[in-house]
């Protein structure tokens, strides 16, 4: 089976569940199982810093959001961390940060550098940088940048993210796409007023950009925020929809299972919702490494919730798959 128009995409996403249920998502569950082993990529998350510069409409780390506890950990502990990382047998971290100018560049630097040092394949997300800063982060090796497009619809980028504009967010996707690095990227699923055509669109544009991760969620609205008064949660069924065509279209990305489910208040916690993803052919679930007094401070969305290694191992046991342990970087 093949994906590749817009006009196919759409066919999908209008679907009846009931009929995609015992057709794609049974045919992306396939792809996955012939292509990655029935495989699961784990993948440690750190959230070192909760400061951003930014005002994004949905985001509960925006600078306009007066009631978080803001935070800033050290490059000494964030080294600690990627050591414990490495003790737990994990081999990825996901080193991810609020837009905050007053971090030390030169300390992001160190700790990819130090990651790669001890082992780990390191993914980083922190904000559009400079090109001289990707090139940075280019020669001390690291693997993967994290810069998500949100939306492929320029009018709805401009109102979600007034702090930045569409033209420069793909200038910098442009840089890691020219350097060595991999480029992970993806959408927001059922922000308010989206429509199937946009998500469509923006599917097309991830399998454009060849990405190495799908890093996709529904919206999720965070209480306070100015998107949260326009909409609720976007839709599971086209999230796993999406997972689906994903995985079809592009049978090696990595694609993200921390998932909802119907439950709101198990955020990405949600043992139902994590199921349901991997069965649609996702394969990433994380091990949040934030200390549980930090936890709820990084609150990109609402009740995110990552729970840490035990659950993974009962998702892995739970799914019947694999934990993928081998990484050839």
């Amino acid at each position: 089976m093949k994906i590749q128009t817009k006009a196919e995409v759409l066919e999908i996403l209008k679907m009846p569940y009931e009929e995609f249920n015992n057709t794609i998502k049974q045919k992306a569950k396939e792809v996955h199982v012939n292509n990655n082993e029935n495989s699961v990529n784990v993948t440690a998350l750190f959230g070192y810093d909760n400061i951003c510069k930014n005002q994004c409409k949905y985001c509960g780390m925006r600078a306009g959001n007066s009631g978080l506890k803001r935070y800033r950990i050290g490059i000494d502990d964030a080294k600690k961390t990627e050591e414990a990382v490495k003790k737990l047998g994990i081999k990825r971290v996901f080193l991810i940060s609020g837009e905050d100018p007053k971090y030390d560049f030169k300390d992001i630097v160190s700790m990819v550098e130090y990651g790669k040092k001890i082992g780990l394949f390191v993914s980083l997300a922190a904000g559009e940088f400079s090109i001289d800063q990707y090139r940075a982060l280019e020669n001390v090796g690291l693997d993967e940048y994290v810069l998500k497009f949100e939306t492929s619809n320029r009018d709805m980028f401009t109102k979600i993210k007034p702090s930045t504009n569409f033209e420069k967010r793909m200038k910098c996707i442009e840089y890691i796409k020219n350097s060595k690095i991999e480029l992970a990227s993806g959408n927001i699923i059922g922000l308010p007023h989206q429509t199937l055509e946009q998500v469509a669109d923006d599917i097309i544009l991830m399998k454009e950009l060849n990405i190495s991760w799908a890093p996709v969620i529904p919206y999720m609205p965070v209480p306070n925020t100015p998107l949260a008064k326009e909409g609720g949660r976007g839709s599971l069924q086209t999230t796993i929809k999406e997972i689906s065509i994903l995985r079809i279209m592009m049978p090696k990305v990595n694609i993200t299972a921390q998932q909802p489910g119907e439950d709101a208040k198990n955020g990405l916690a949600d043992i139902q919702g994590n199921l349901n993803a991997l069965s649609a052919g996702a394969n990433m679930l994380f091990v949040d490494m934030l200390p549980k007094n930090l936890v709820k401070d990084f609150n990109v969305i609402d009740n995110r919730m990552i729970e840490g290694i035990d659950n993974v191992n009962k998702l892995v046991e739970m799914s019947g798959m694999n934990w993928l342990r081998n990484l050839n970087f």
